[in-house]
């Protein structure tokens, strides 16, 4: 294992079988050696995964466990192309604030909390901007932390596209905890 503690290994078949590809640090293009990823193994640190190589496609989150089945970490198919070992350094603080309007505009509310629906909590449909003071958090496009995924460092984020999305639509937050 890595200094850091950091290993995802990828399987190309369901149940931890068939040819694996062990990971203790970011890699950009994992597809050469795997045609596909049913199963996967996080053994130390949360993970980042992504759809295509160089960190583009849909992204997963995945902290230590075992995954053996796509559908396990939400994944809509079998196909992973890169991963990166999230950054976790926070020393256990949390702080975002979110904006209804982009260039941190409009209506704002601060947490340090999780949030399973923007609505309910806040009234906002959508984020158009953000502020992350404290923490790694990621934005989640439905409800109850579900649909397509963001991953949010410390910075700030005058638009959607600023953290990857091409739609205003976040609709719940969580935060990344060690």
């Amino acid at each position: 294992m890595s200094k850091t503690g950091a290993k995802i290994s990828f399987y190309e078949d369901k149940n931890f079988q068939g040819r694996r590809r062990d990971c203790e640090c970011d890699c950009a293009d994992f597809y050469a050696f795997l045609s596909r990823c049913n199963s996967i193994r996080v053994e130390g640190g949360t993970w980042a995964v992504y759809e295509r190589p160089n960190f583009t496609g849909h992204m997963y989150i995945l902290p230590p466990g075992e995954y053996p089945e796509y559908q396990r970490w939400m994944g809509l198919n079998d196909r992973l192309g890169s991963c990166r070992a999230v950054d976790l350094s926070s020393g256990g603080q949390y702080k975002i604030q979110i904006f209804e309007k982009g260039d941190f505009n409009g209506q704002m509310h601060e947490t340090t909390e999780d949030c399973p629906s923007t609505m309910e909590q806040f009234h906002l449909r959508e984020i158009h901007s953000c502020k992350v003071l404290d923490g790694t958090w990621v934005f989640y496009e439905l409800p109850n932390y579900r649909g397509r995924q963001y991953l949010l460092d410390k910075k700030e984020y005058r638009k959607p596209i600023d953290w990857g999305a091409t739609s205003p639509a976040v609709q719940s937050l969580r935060r990344i905890i060690e």
